[in-house]
């Protein structure tokens, strides 16, 4: 990492989440699984709350402030290793206060909210006292187009009536979530089809707003998020709830989704390098066919790729955090799009080896590799599946070659 050193900062920074991680995070990992699947997705879970409060009180806490909006924030390449650290467990980045879709809501209300917003929703996320959820994906419409997204927002006199079917509300189920970002359209007849969508801020606990169920992701329910269907029905909301402004949906989604897909990447990072150690360590310790699995061949090779393919979605996430801190989030897309490909595609294949390494064992979750390879199999729909991003970089490509 010669061209992207890291600073003074971040390698402080580093070694004390390393050390939190060590003394707290992974010995609480076996328990906090456990409450996630016996108490379910409409719980708070104890281990994650007792957590919580030891990283607030050493300072560990909010780290994904960005320094471009807040003063004792840190640039995309400072935060990196720290949200690579905090991936390694599916518990940490909540502990740290920087789990989705909390730092991408805290964000937007950060860049784009007004002032009474800010005191009003803000405020209360940044301490940890409450928690958010993001409603933009909806059942009836192939949301990989989010311009498909039917869910109306309308005027009303002061107040703005919204109706909408949503799914993959991510943190819905959580008693904490008070505060919804809702996506929907408030000009759907407009010739510019990014100019129809708004966003806005409702209350969870707004008459007419519906938690229908939880939905799993391969069968988890609690951890590490919170997967929802919703139902908006006539809910109403004053105008002074409205995100920047009408028609402007399209645009905090863009602003909303650069870092929050970038956090996505240096996460899985961090689990991938996980499950790599763990591969290596089961492989070590198992005897097959007179052998350890470690000298056998296909093991080797398995480990060698990993080791390749981890260290070059690393260097290519740093590249984009240091251009998205350099030159802007625009002059970053396709630097964004790739990483937002190759992670989850590279994270989803390492922790398939280690699982393998793991035989049967490995689709417990008792190494904590099914729960890992859910969580990355999933970051591959999330925030634009990878075809999305795909078609957007061949357009970046071609267009270098057109009159």
């Amino acid at each position: 990492m010669t061209y992207f050193e890291a600073n003074d900062t971040t390698r402080e920074l580093a070694a004390r989440i390393t050390a939190f991680m060590e003394a707290h995070v992974y010995p609480a990992e076996p328990q906090y699984l456990k409450e996630a699947e016996e108490l379910g997705p409409w719980a708070v879970y104890p281990t994650a709350e007792r957590l919580k409060a030891l990283a607030k009180a050493q300072g560990l806490w909010n780290l994904w402030l960005p320094k471009s909006e807040h003063s004792d924030g840190l640039t995309n390449l400072e935060y990196a290793p720290l949200c690579e650290i905090m991936g390694r467990s599916p518990l940490a980045p909540e502990v740290f206060n920087c789990s989705a879709p909390d730092t991408g809501n805290m964000d937007t209300i950060l860049r784009y909210g007004t002032e009474d917003q800010k005191r009003l929703w803000l405020e209360p996320l940044l301490a940890g006292e409450i928690r958010s959820c993001f409603a933009m994906t909806e059942p009836s419409v192939a949301s990989s187009d989010a311009t498909n997204i039917e869910s109306s927002i309308v005027r009303d006199g002061d107040h703005y009536v919204i109706n909408g079917h949503k799914w993959y509300t991510t943190g819905a189920t959580d008693p904490r979530c008070k505060i919804a970002i809702f996506m929907g359209k408030t000009d759907p007849d407009n010739p510019n089809r990014h100019k129809q969508q708004s966003m806005i801020l409702v209350p969870l606990d707004t008459p007419g707003v519906t938690v229908v169920r939880s939905l799993p992701i391969f069968g988890y329910y609690g951890a590490p998020d919170r997967a929802s269907e919703t139902k908006w029905e006539n809910v109403r909301v004053p105008v002074t709830n409205m995100l920047l402004g009408e028609g402007r949906g399209f645009e905090i989604a863009q602003g909303r989704l650069g870092p929050g897909r970038i956090h996505h990447c240096m996460r899985l990072i961090g689990l991938a390098e996980r499950s790599l150690e763990k591969m290596c360590r089961r492989s070590l310790s198992r005897v097959a066919f007179g052998k350890a699995v470690a000298d056998q061949g296909v093991t080797q090779e398995r480990i060698a790729e990993s080791r390749i393919m981890i260290e070059q979605a690393r260097l290519l996430t740093l590249k984009a955090a240091h251009m998205m801190d350099t030159v802007g989030n625009k002059a970053a897309r396709a630097e964004i799009a790739m990483i937002k490909v190759l992670a989850p595609n590279m994270a989803c294949q390492v922790i398939d080896w280690a699982i393998q390494a793991h035989g049967g064992g490995g689709t417990s979750n008792d190494f904590g590799l099914a729960m890992a390879y859910a969580v990355a199999r999933l970051l591959r729909l999330a925030d634009g599946p990878d075809e999305v991003h795909r078609a957007q970089i061949a357009r970046f490509e071609l267009k270098k070659y057109q009159a």
